[in-house]
């Protein structure tokens, strides 16, 4: 954490600030193989939707699951309405039913994820149904902690850059990749940085 510490101080003020005090963003690390289905789903389930009402369904989800553990077997083998009372849209149950087939018929490469690039992840995921960029871009730094990933279709990112940087409305692309580019090869902590902006009062 020191080296991203040091990046930062020397790159880009303004994010050092928040991830110098912020003792709860810490270095990312990679999660378990098995792991990942059960992150993708949370992945799809928070969808357009706010983390409160995310955190709500998650809970009711996980509960039609024995010891509160999401598998992709139990997952197809649950009644459709049973998971529709979760609070779950008939279009994000096609998702989720999508990527269990695809881990349980093995369709999906996992156990390549660590030799890949960051792109070469993002197009297997987007093969299944219902895993945009975003979904995938999520999954790259919450799941296999990749450390320079910068999600520009996240809100919270694009209102995290106009808070932090003071722009009264969203700035071009153009702009937005000058100021991540100098974040490189860290920008998924610039990424934490902006996101805990958006929690902070002003």
């Amino acid at each position: 954490m020191r080296k991203v510490l040091a990046h930062f101080r020397k790159n880009d003020p303004k994010i050092y600030f928040y991830l110098k005090t912020d003792p709860e963003i810490e270095r990312l690390k990679p999660k378990d193989r098995k792991d990942y289905f059960s992150r993708l789903c949370v992945d799809i389930i928070f969808q357009q939707i706010s983390g409160k009402a995310g955190d709500a369904i998650l809970a009711r989800f996980r509960s039609l699951f024995p010891k509160k553990r999401i598998s992709a077997k139990r997952l197809l083998s649950l009644e459709e309405p049973k998971i529709r009372a979760a609070g779950i849209s008939p279009q994000k149950l096609k998702y989720l039913k999508s990527l269990a087939e695809h881990f349980c018929e093995k369709k999906i490469r996992t156990e390549d994820f660590d030799k890949m690039t960051d792109e070469e992840v993002i197009a297997e995921l987007v093969r299944i149904k219902g895993i945009g960029r975003w979904t995938a871009e999520m999954f790259l730094m919450s799941t296999l902690g990749r450390e320079n990933v910068f999600s520009s279709g996240d809100l919270g990112l694009r209102k995290g850059l106009m808070k932090v940087y003071g722009f009264g409305e969203y700035p071009p692309e153009k702009k937005v990749e000058k100021i991540t580019s100098v974040w490189a090869p860290y920008k998924t902590y610039g990424c934490l940085a902006l996101w805990r902006s958006n929690d902070m009062a002003d």
